[in-house]
């Protein structure tokens, strides 16, 4: 036997522990178990190889929500050991039928006696001590349960099997169980825990498997990698692997198929004792990495319920994530050359797995005496195992022995190795540390929308600029004509009429050129007529001068209506303007928006490289904690009216028909009172039978339609939604035609309790399979879209309600194997208004619309509408970030289920 195995050692790995273990008292503090389920103890190492029993306590959280990449402080635990027999095989059984075993097993005292002749025997005590009849299932739970369940908490695990040459180290870890699932060893018990524990949605189950043969590290998933280098973080001394193969892990059956794999790469052989011998150590390396829902993702959900606004801050901050290693080691046997009958190629293996046994026991001997040097780099395997002893894993060995007295001396030399391996000190740590890549994930979705709604926006603005420039155009030419037209055609006038003037003017010289003799002869009378003429002549030039200054004054009104176009037009270019600077503050918000996505990601950079230097907590983003300071508070709750007037007396004393018959009254204060009696009589589901057969929904139905008081049509209102709860009276309302009356009193009413009375009673009778089409012929949908004007909150979230419960019947009809067209809510045009309030700072409307839209989107032939309205995105935001498990689950599997949805999805590159 090699000398590292006589010696007992086997070796630590990583920074040595800082005080002397000897006598000392070690804890091992242990996370919190499942219920149900058994869990090893706490026990702390002595000297000499004895040990107390300590108690147990929870591992301290470390990082959390305050920004920490991993705990700063570890908590120390030892490495726990147990020890477990082989029963004896054939062999044993023929040649040593007449001597007794070599060591005597005490469980029930964890204690282990081993006879050094027929009269003296020494004693060890261990963690556990497992006896020949030992069960898979029970070494499992007693030596890899604890540390798997501090794995799922967040902590490095390592499991490790040490002993000699065929005494059941690879049954123990790895046996697979093909025939006997009782046979399940601890590898396949481990993955079945872990795998039962995670959330697919969230956690991530990534492997390696190696060996080391001949000191170099082979992949036993890709055999072609045989020579795969260890790289050694200088700053934190972690020791990784990159060369190595990495494969996700889904289910059970994926596991088996690759432990199988790597079973049939494992190099083994035929010694003398063992038919098959392991001549490599190997290695199985499960990564765990978990979601945690800390502070960061609390204060999101909180700020969620206060609009989108909100949630955007909310989304800057970055998931937490913990990321723990199990790492399960399969060590090949220690044995001596004489014994095994090793030879030729044989005989350098087991050299080699000596040589690395011997380098583990040095580390460990260095560890438990707390000596200044632990020579971790004497072989590949200490280099591996640097964590798992002295470092921040927690640590489970079992040590394998024989009965056989041939092999005492191996069988001593294992059990004081595990022994020295129960000194050794770790330091657990946990270790957790901000999803970056998630964080990214969200902010590209969140950009690609405003970039999406962005470009709608400069659509519609473009859309919109060149309607006003066209129909400005259109004005201007219009007017220009109209001028034009005018003036050619006042131009025409005044020029006939000047050529009149004219012609008639020529005509009196012309008669008065030819009686010149006449007037020689009358010469006093001539005098008097060329008087009259200059003054006809005065007057036609005064009539011409007029006529002149009309013209003039028309073309000057013509010029000022022209200037007033002239203005029009100015003051259209100047609205032209004011888009286009509006535009411009758009295209800067963008540009603002892209400078702050740069700015994070400086951030980030500047935090990650703040803690990979160790400055510590508190760097994460300099303003996330003051954008959070401006969320908007939440709504306050609706007060109530008060406690109801008791009326089971009155209904006793006067009767139900005496009430009903006071609703007919012809005084107004007395109909008042009767019909608040039997809206409270309505609240009751006991009473609603009585009031229905006793005539007193046809009464409510009647002061609905005839009264005026807006009292009497409220209260009214609430008892026919208050009977509109039972199937039943949902026909009987339908019937008489109570969806009219309520729609025609939404549109009278400007209450807006009134109003929301309408709207449960109509949301109570959406409810209704077989009504929805009635319901929708009688106005009742558009009746309930119309009430969204009024804008009170209480109105909207019963309005939210029966598009909800419209849109659930239409999908519960499809689901049953009936045939559905378009949804009858996209149109009567309720789709918008479901988009604009999926959102709604107001937590029943926004929960309601949520679930309508969610509904709606499930059927393929709304799939268009649902793209073309934006509502995809809307539905992505559900499926993250909606409050409702419910409700997020029902949008994840629309998204997943729809091709069109799926189609739009990958051409804007969304990830679901």
């Amino acid at each position: 036997m090699a000398s590292g195995a006589r010696n007992g050692g086997a070796g630590g790995l990583g920074s040595r522990t800082s005080s002397k273990m000897d006598r000392q008292q070690g804890s091992n503090a242990t996370p919190k178990a499942v219920a149900g389920k058994p869990r090893l103890s706490a026990a702390g190492g002595g000297g000499g190889g004895a040990y107390r029993r300590t108690s147990s306590g929870p591992l301290p959280s470390a990082g959390g929500g305050g920004g920490r990449n991993s705990s700063d402080s570890g908590v120390s635990s030892r490495v726990r050991v147990a020890v477990r027999l082989r029963p004896r095989n054939a062999e044993e059984q023929a040649a040593d039928a007449d001597f007794a075993d070599c060591v005597e097993l005490q469980p029930e005292l964890k204690r282990l006696k081993l006879r050094k002749n027929n009269w003296e025997s020494d004693t060890f005590e261990f963690d556990e001590v497992l006896t020949e009849f030992s069960s898979q299932k029970r070494v499992y739970e007693v030596v890899a349960k604890p540390v798997v369940e501090s794995v799922l908490e967040g902590y490095n695990g390592t499991i490790m099997a040490y002993g000699q040459t065929g005494t059941g180290k690879t049954f123990t870890l790895g046996r697979l169980g093909d025939e006997d699932t009782a046979a399940r060893g601890i590898m396949v018990r481990a993955m079945e825990d872990i795998l039962a524990d995670i959330k697919p949605e969230t956690d991530t189950i990534s492997l390696s498997y190696l060996q080391l043969y001949m000191e170099m590290i082979q992949d036993l998933l890709d055999p072609v990698n045989d020579n795969i280098a260890i790289v050694e973080d200088p700053r934190t001394g972690d020791v990784s692997l990159p060369g190595a193969t990495v494969v996700e892990v889904r289910d059970q059956k994926s596991f088996m198929d690759l432990l199988r794999i790597g079973e049939a790469h494992r190099v083994a052989a035929n010694t003398k004792l063992n038919t098959e011998s392991s001549r490599s150590h190997a290695i199985l390396m499960v990564n765990v990495r978990r979601a945690v829902k800390g502070r960061n993702e609390m204060d999101v959900s909180m700020s969620a319920e206060n609009g989108h606004s909100s949630s955007m801050m909310g989304s800057l901050r970055p998931p937490i994530v913990r990321k723990s290693k199990l790492v399960v080691v399969d060590l090949a046997g220690s044995e001596r050359i004489d014994k095994s009958g090793s030879e030729g190629h044989t005989l350098e293996e087991a050299k080699s797995i000596n040589l690395s046994l011997s380098s583990l026991g040095k580390c460990i001997n260095a560890l438990a005496e707390s000596s200044a040097h632990v020579p971790v780099r004497d072989s590949k395997l200490t280099r591996l195992l640097k964590d798992s002893f002295g470092g921040t894993a927690r640590t489970s060995l079992v040590v394998t022995i024989g009965p056989s007295p041939r092999h005492r001396g191996e069988t001593t030399s294992t059990i004081m190795f595990g022994q020295r391996a129960m000194k050794v000190q770790n330091m657990v740590k946990l270790k957790e540390e901000f999803d970056y890549k998630s964080l990214c994930r969200r902010l590209d979705i969140e950009l690609d929308k405003l970039i999406a709604e962005n470009e709608r926006q400069r659509k519609y603005f473009d859309d919109e600029v060149e309607r006003i420039t066209t129909e400005a155009q259109c004005r201007v030419a219009e007017a220009e004509r109209e001028c034009k037209i005018a003036l050619e055609n006042e131009k025409m006038k005044y020029h006939q009429e000047y050529l009149d003037s004219i012609k008639i003017l020529e005509e009196k010289w012309k008669v008065h050129q030819q009686s010149p003799k006449k007037q020689v002869k009358k010469e006093p009378t001539s005098s008097g007529d060329v008087q009259d003429l200059l003054q006809n002549e005065k007057m036609l030039r005064q009539s011409a001068e007029d006529d002149s200054n009309d013209l003039r004054n028309q073309l000057s009104h013509w010029k000022k209506m022209e200037a007033t176009a002239t203005a029009e037009v100015v003051k259209l270019r100047r609205m032209l303007d004011t888009e286009a600077s509006q535009k411009d503050k758009l295209e800067e918000e963008i540009a603002v928006l892209k400078s702050q996505l740069m700015q994070l990601s400086l951030d980030a950079d500047e935090t990650r490289m703040s803690l990979d230097t160790g400055d510590g907590p508190g760097k994460i983003f300099p303003g996330l904690d003051s954008l959070m300071s401006h969320t908007r508070s939440s709504q306050p709750r609706e007060q109530s009216n008060g406690p109801k007037a008791p009326v089971a007396k009155l209904f006793e004393q006067v009767g139900l028909q005496k009430i009903l018959s006071l609703l007919e009254s012809e005084e107004p204060d007395v109909r008042v009172h009767a019909v608040k009696v039997v809206a409270n009589l309505a609240a009751e589901e006991a009473n609603q039978e009585k009031i229905v057969e006793a005539g007193g929904l046809t009464s409510l139905l009647m002061l609905l339609r005839s009264s005026e008081d807006e009292t009497i049509r409220r209260v009214a209102a609430g008892a026919i939604a208050n009977l509109a709860m039972n199937e039943t009276n949902q026909d009987l309302i339908m019937a008489q035609g109570g969806v009219t009356l309520l729609s025609m009193t939404a549109s009278d009413a400007e209450d807006p309790q009134t109003l929301r009375m309408v709207a449960g009673a109509i949301a109570n009778l959406c409810g209704n399979d077989k009504l929805q089409t009635r319901l929708r012929g009688e106005g009742g949908i558009k009746a309930l879209l119309g009430m969204v004007k009024c804008g009170h909150p209480d109105v909207l979230a019963q309005v939210a309600r029966g598009i909800a419960n419209f849109a659930k019947c239409e999908s519960r009809a499809a689901t049953q194997g009936n045939k559905v067209g378009r949804s009858l809510l996209v149109d009567d045009g309720a789709l918008p208004w479901i988009v604009k309030n999926a959102n709604n700072e107001a937590a029943p409307i926004r929960r309601h619309i949520e679930l309508a839209l969610c509904h709606l989107a499930q059927h393929e032939v709304n799939a268009k509408d649902i793209v073309g309205e934006g509502a995809l995105w809307e539905l992505v935001r559900i499926s993250r970030d909606c409050s409702r498990e419910d409700i997020r689950m029902l949008a994840y599997r629309t998204l997943t289920s729809s091709p069109t949805l799926q189609s739009e999805m990958r051409r804007l590159r969304i990830e679901c």
